[in-house]
């Protein structure tokens, strides 16, 4: 992904602004090499006049070349399905996947997260949270109460019919947390570590105290019971 001076963000797969991007890299963090690079986004996804220059094969070749050089260590990339992650690994290995994954948004237990234990690829999953939605302190009012430019105001997860459905599923998360002390968003986050594909979860907070919430989360062992409860809860939303 890079922006113009204008602040116009585009995404650029061509190895020439890869090795461009690294560099700039490097240089802002005065560092020799960077522990691990991703590709954010295999494709632009504004369709198809607005295809990303490039291809994956070129990136990850770029990629390959610079960890050669000693410039990055491991390779990984965000947002790639089975069959784009398997075209990554015909020019070389791959470190990590970072996919979205939470209990509103389980399409990447089909085929992605089979194809990355498979593969033995790390996953770092992001949004375990989805966005706050499950953290336990989101309220209809606090929704409402969204500036326009919240991008959340607009997401269907956070608007009806949805919304019933998913602050039903956080009441289910409160009920199995008080059994551990712990938060909504904590067993949130626990439900997606608990798949033998992933290897962490990616949690945004604003506040230090924030971190209070979640940090649980890497402690939390669920039950088969508490296991059950969930997926019931899921299949009901899926009905």
């Amino acid at each position: 992904m890079v922006w113009d001076e204008s602040g116009k963000i585009s995404h650029n797969l061509q190895a020439a602004s890869i090795r461009r991007e690294a560099e700039s890299s490097l240089k802002r963090l005065n560092v020799d090499s960077v522990d691990l690079y991703q590709i954010h986004w295999p494709a632009w996804r504004g369709g198809p006049e607005n295809a990303s220059p490039g291809s994956i094969e070129e990136a990850v070749g770029a990629l390959a070349e610079l960890k050669a050089a000693g410039k990055i260590r491991n390779i990984g990339v965000s947002n790639f399905n089975a069959s784009q992650m398997q075209r990554a690994l015909s020019v070389a290995p791959i470190t990590s996947l970072q996919p979205p994954y939470s209990l509103v948004a389980t399409g990447v237990e089909s085929s992605i997260l089979p194809f990355a234990l498979e593969h033995k690829i790390g996953v770092i999953v992001y949004s375990p949270m989805a966005s706050g939605l499950l953290s336990g302190a989101m309220t209809r009012e606090r929704i409402a109460a969204f500036p326009e430019d919240d991008w959340r105001r607009h997401n269907p997860n956070f608007q009806e019919p949805l919304l019933s459905r998913n602050l039903r599923m956080v009441e289910r998360l409160r009920a199995i947390g008080q059994r551990y002390n712990a938060t909504p968003g904590e067993v949130a986050v626990a439900w997606t570590l608990r798949n033998p594909a992933v290897t962490g979860a990616i949690i945004g907070v604003r506040s230090a105290q924030q971190v209070n919430g979640v940090a649980g989360a890497a402690d939390l062992k669920l039950s088969d019971n508490d296991m059950l409860v969930i997926e019931q809860a899921l299949t009901q939303q899926a009905a």
